[in-house]
């Protein structure tokens, strides 16, 4: 009898050990093929056949069992949590879901440039992060979002500085707009405060002339120059008479030539009709077009023209009789060339 009870010892020892170095081989040993960085994205509720159905997409694991078993053997309740998964060559099972229910996402590049609207900012934005183009454009439409931190709908979008940023996938619309007021204020610090003041210009005058400034120069070395120009103009009562403010207002910016037609638009935007700056930026104000501002050239300056060579660059003038003979040359250009409009 002793000896069977031995025997059935040694036999439940046996498989024992065995169960253990099956679950240990299941959760602790590598289970990523891959052999280079793979990030993959969890969306908000998703399950975990959804999760299977994204490593299986990516044809990331070496066997989906191992996954399944520590799967099974860690159920406490805890599930995978959204975001953006950075997964390493060499990782486990265990470190997988631990990484996963956890919430270790890693943060994502998010970057926009060149924007002139709201909805092309919720555009760029929306394939970058969860939080989608049409969740984004809803929040910007709904001015009650904003206006306690002083933005209408005309002024938000110089809330947003043209960059690249670090920020978690699984961000939503408001947790995007908080993270952006939080740079916007960043970038408004001390000395930024004091060069507008000093420029006689609020924060966001400043933005409205960068606006201007960005779309009007091709040559980022005018810009100091060209925002001296305006400031110029604000301070002596001159209307600015800037070109892209009028294709703002007739919403064509295709446009390489504007006409008398256009000049007669009555909008706040179209600033051959309206004295000082519009009631908000013309596009997204650019980091180099908000130091331009800020640093704008001191000058005397009045007047600016394109030169009729092609080159980007400008003509400057002091008085408007030396103005009008360069705009007249610029204009002979437009004819031979046949650009009408």
């Amino acid at each position: 009898m002793k000896k069977i009870l031995l025997i059935l010892f040694l036999i439940i020892a046996a498989l024992s050990i065995g169960a253990v170095i099956f679950v240990w081989h299941a959760a602790f040993t590598d289970n990523i093929k891959a052999e280079s960085e793979v990030r993959i994205n969890i969306p908000t509720g998703s399950s975990g056949d959804d999760l299977r159905a994204i490593l299986t997409e990516k044809d990331i694991l070496r066997s989906e069992r191992k996954l399944a078993i520590t799967s099974g053997l860690k159920s406490s309740g805890r599930k995978v949590r959204p975001g953006s998964y950075v997964i390493e060559p060499g990782m486990n099972s265990n470190q997988l879901l631990n990484m996963l229910t956890s919430g270790r996402q890693s943060p994502v590049n998010v970057t926009f440039n060149n924007i002139r609207t709201l909805e092309e900012l919720a555009g760029k934005v929306g394939g970058q992060i969860e939080a989608d183009s049409a969740s984004l454009a809803a929040f910007l439409a709904d001015e009650s979002n904003y206006s306690s931190d002083g933005f209408s709908r005309e002024t938000v979008i110089s809330l947003f500085i043209p960059d690249t940023y670090e920020l978690y996938w699984s961000i939503d619309a408001t947790g995007f707009y908080r993270r952006m007021l939080k740079e916007y204020k960043s970038f408004w610090n001390r000395e930024r405060m004091a060069q507008a003041e000093a420029a006689g210009l609020t924060p966001a005058e400043v933005s409205v002339l960068a606006s201007i400034v960005d779309e009007e120069v091709s040559r980022a070395e005018e810009k100091a120059r060209i925002a001296g120009v305006y400031i110029n103009r604000l301070r002596s009562g001159i209307p600015l008479q800037a070109d892209p403010t009028v294709k703002f207002a007739v919403n064509d910016f295709t446009l390489r030539r504007v006409l008398n037609r256009h000049l007669e638009v009555d909008s706040p935007y179209n600033t051959y009709r309206y004295k000082g700056l519009p009631p908000g930026p013309i596009r997204c104000p650019s980091r180099s077009g908000l130091e331009s501002v800020l640093g704008a050239e001191k000058h005397d300056y009045l007047y600016f023209v394109a030169k009729p060579d092609g080159s980007g660059y400008h003509h400057f003038s002091r008085t408007l009789a030396e103005h009008n003979r360069y705009a007249a040359a610029y204009r002979r250009e437009l004819n031979r060339r046949k650009i009408y409009r």
